[in-house]
């Protein structure tokens, strides 16, 4: 715990962190809110399905642009707009949905939602690069934020249901719009916190052209976010798949206990690993993560059970957060200071692309061998990922090298 409160004493850091957890906590029910709502209201879930996974790859695909945007003229000028944007399209979706208007009605307000509304955590771990520049600081900062990201997946879906079920079909929509709005004019009217623009300086002062511009061109970098998409795909993979085998198993309501479980293991996981001090080198460590996280996908082929199934997610879990961890600590050394907050967010990019190829892949899996092929499904995500990793080792390490000089 003396990490910890190391790092929240620094000067406003306690409180941009927790006006980050507030701005994106609505983000964790966005996409169960939307399935819950229009699933009631339309009667289709592929039509929900279909509207929620528009939603997510507008967010991965507009967080990129947006980031870029922010490393050049600030948070606050870019985000506060960008938000407002998004809670507008979001509430607009909302009363599209009340008042039963054609399918096709719903899809572009919920474009326009997930393509406006930004990756408040990479915003947040930019803030702490800002803070600090003490590599140890940096790792349990890391650390919280990913701990706080598991707070609102596990705490999330069950209040967005909640909402959702005991309220209205439309209020698990609501509360994303309000949390939203509050969550951003809590941290981006933290002036003093957020990172200053930094001028970007060209070698022998042109502009290269845009291919080279490309921070995932950016050595080392496109290795640790193409493993970060992975395992967005086992994500993705292992929600359908548990929830396919709860229901052949005849205990559908367990499958939130299950995926509970995988969440609050991961969080714990890193709170601990981030309140530690680490002598082996980081890309060791990101390695053995990845390796462990196979692993443990391995291990999802045995469950037969609800019960086999809770103590695979728990061993699951365990792997993720540290991976996540020393991931994010990776991009904030390879990447210039200048581009880190759009290196940071294609992590989360790689993370909602891969949720949606996982699920759709695992999907389609099951419909035609069940619950066990989408069990398989993880295992072959996770060992892309291993594989990935194994064969960006030598990158990664000399990428490590070359920036420490750098610095």
């Amino acid at each position: 715990m003396r990490a910890y409160r190391e790092i929240l004493s620094l000067p406003g850091t306690w409180q941009f962190s927790a006006a980050g957890l507030l701005a994106r906590s609505g983000g964790a029910m966005m996409g169960l809110g939307m399935v819950l709502m229009v699933s009631a209201l339309y009667g289709s879930y592929g039509l929900a399905g279909a509207l929620a996974a528009s939603n997510a790859t507008a967010w991965a695909l507009g967080t990129a642009a947006l980031s870029n945007l922010v490393d050049r003229y600030g948070q606050r000028r870019v985000m506060y707009p960008a938000v407002i944007v998004s809670a507008s399209a979001l509430s607009l979706l909302v009363v599209f949905a009340m008042l039963q208007l054609p399918a096709w009605a719903l899809f572009p307000p919920a474009i326009i939602c997930g393509a406006t509304g930004g990756a408040p955590g990479a915003l947040v771990r930019a803030r702490w690069n800002n803070a600090t520049n003490n590599h140890e600081q940096l790792h349990t900062a890391y650390a919280l934020e990913s701990t706080l990201d598991e707070v609102t997946f596990v705490v999330g879906p069950v209040l967005a249901t909640a909402l959702s079920t005991g309220v209205h079909p439309a209020a698990g929509l609501i509360a994303p719009v309000v949390l939203s709005l509050a969550g951003a004019q809590l941290l981006y009217s933290q002036r003093a916190t957020e990172p200053p623009v930094m001028p970007r300086v060209y070698a022998g002062g042109a502009k290269p052209p845009l291919l080279k511009r490309l921070v995932l061109l950016v050595p080392g970098v496109g290795a640790v976010v193409a493993v970060n998409l992975l395992i967005g795909c086992v994500f993705g993979s292992i929600d359908v798949s548990v929830v396919a085998a709860a229901t052949e198993w005849d205990v559908r309501a367990a499958a939130g206990v299950v995926l509970a479980l995988f969440s609050l293991a991961s969080g714990l996981a890193g709170f601990y690993y981030g309140s530690r001090g680490w002598s082996s080198p980081l890309v060791s460590r990101f390695l053995f993560g990845v390796a462990a996280l196979f692993a443990a996908c391995l291990l999802m082929l045995t469950a037969t059970s609800v019960l086999v199934l809770c103590v695979v997610a728990l061993l699951v879990g365990i792997t993720v957060a540290p991976t996540l961890i020393n991931g994010n600590s990776l991009i904030g050394r390879l990447v210039p200071r200048d581009r880190l907050t759009e290196g940071l967010s294609w992590m989360g990019t790689g993370i909602g692309i891969g949720v949606a190829v996982g699920s759709s892949v695992s999907g389609a899996v099951i419909d035609s061998s069940g619950y066990p092929g989408g069990f398989m499904v993880v295992a072959c995500f996770g060992a892309v990922a291993a594989l990935i990793a194994l064969a960006g080792r030598s990158g990664l390490r000399r990428a490590m090298s070359a920036s420490e000089l750098d610095r």
